[in-house]
């Protein structure tokens, strides 16, 4: 049997007065996906333990079969593991956002999705005037990116930046969940602002106000961490051999420790511009020599973030037609059997342009499955699904069972 799960990251929403009471997932035309839905047996998945935050490390580190209470040390050092950047114990690893502010507010978590290229030159410049024995700075893409602290206590509260559009960004600064980490709160304060004042003038942003795009503004480090003890999915699960598709690191880096291979497409973005068929002619190619893969797509979350339903509703239906529809010709066309399953991570609500920990929306289409009930894709109708409502690391496990 092969498995292949795909991910439509915070595609899940609230009912919108602007759809007439539905959500993005109600109201878009899902012809294909809503196929998969009929010959499939549909369910909820709880993917936030209680004790975390609603945030796409923890989620699809649960979605992928591991205790996210167990196993989960911050975001930073699985995008570190992505990016081939090697980390000691002592290191204290960030998630390094580039964002954009206005009138001393946090106007948005992506200096307004601001290119690798010029991300770069920020960057590196960064690490040239802030960075030295015990600070490192590392490029990522676009804005996501690194920072490393030797020796500093994950003993902090950071604001992830995509939660608070609109705040006075001194209202959200890090702070130390004890005295013994005061001091890497301080380094880190010292860091954040010490950015903003260097990147006021840089050549960069200076282009891009020119241009009418938001700034790069500051640094916005947050969910440190110390380096996981994860088991892979092989040692965990025995999946013999397994690939991770998506355009953002911190998959890639939860996919690093799962022991699964990183396929990078050419032309994803991780936006409603990414190159939806190029990503879903890579996972048929890699179901065909592994048996699990794990597609991952990140357009439905970043409408979501920009509060754009109508981009957001559009992206569902790039999802349907240009990936779903051809998965199912394509595995039709196969020799092996092949169990299909989609869901969210989280849902991201237009309305709020966060992440909320509400249970998601799947479904999990196995030859040889008596199928429910459930006739379409959704939030609602997945209330009737007959796996009823599921808490993490059973996803997985019902994805690989005989049932």
């Amino acid at each position: 049997m092969k498995y292949l799960v795909i991910l439509s990251d915070g595609a899940s929403d609230e009912p919108l007065e602007e759809l007439g009471g539905k959500t993005p997932l109600m109201a878009a035309k899902t012809p294909y996906i809503d196929q998969l839905a009929k010959s499939a047996v549909s369910g909820l998945l709880d993917t936030v333990p209680a004790s975390l935050h609603p945030g796409s490390e923890v989620a699809n580190m649960m979605v992928m079969g591991y205790d996210a209470e167990k196993y989960y040390r911050g975001r930073g050092v699985l995008e570190a593991a992505s990016m081939g950047v090697k980390t000691s114990l002592t290191d204290l690893v960030f998630r390094c956002n580039l964002i954009s502010i206005e009138d001393e507010k946090v106007l948005n978590h992506s200096a307004g999705h601001i290119s690798t290229e010029e991300a770069k030159e920020i960057m590196e410049f960064l690490h040239e005037k802030l960075g030295d024995e015990k600070n490192r700075f590392y490029a990522g893409v676009s804005y996501r990116h690194l920072m490393v602290i030797d020796g500093g206590s994950d003993q902090i509260n950071c604001v992830p930046p995509h939660d608070v559009p609109g705040t006075p960004f001194k209202d959200v600064l890090p702070s130390a969940k004890n005295e013994a980490a005061q001091s890497t709160v301080d380094i880190v304060i010292d860091l954040m602002l010490k950015s903003k004042e260097l990147l006021k003038d840089h050549p960069v942003n200076v282009k891009r106000r020119a241009a009418g795009k938001p700034a790069a503004d500051m640094i916005w480090p947050w969910s440190a961490g110390n380096t996981p003890d994860m088991p892979t999915l092989k040692e965990l699960y025995g999946v013999e051999s397994g690939v991770v598709i998506s355009a953002v690191d911190l998959i890639y880096g939860l996919g690093a420790y799962a022991g699964l291979e990183g396929v990078h497409v050419p032309g994803s973005t991780g936006l409603y511009d990414t190159n939806y068929e190029g990503k879903a002619e890579a996972a048929i190619k890699a179901l065909k020599e592994n048996q699990y893969v794990f597609l991952h797509i990140e357009a439905s979350d970043e409408a979501g973030h920009e509060g754009d339903w109508k981009l957001k509703t559009q992206t569902i239906e790039s999802l349907d037609q240009r990936v779903v529809k051809y998965v199912l010709e394509e595995v039709e066309k196969m020799d092996e059997d092949v169990t299909i399953a989609l869901l969210p991570d989280h849902p991201t609500p237009c309305a709020l342009r966060t992440h909320t920990r509400d249970a998601v929306p799947f479904l999990i289409s196995k030859p040889g499955q008596k199928p429910d009930d459930v006739n379409e894709y959704n939030e609602d109708a997945a209330k009737k699904g007959a796996f009823g409502t599921l808490y993490g690391p059973e996803f997985m496990q019902l994805l690989l069972s005989d049932a």
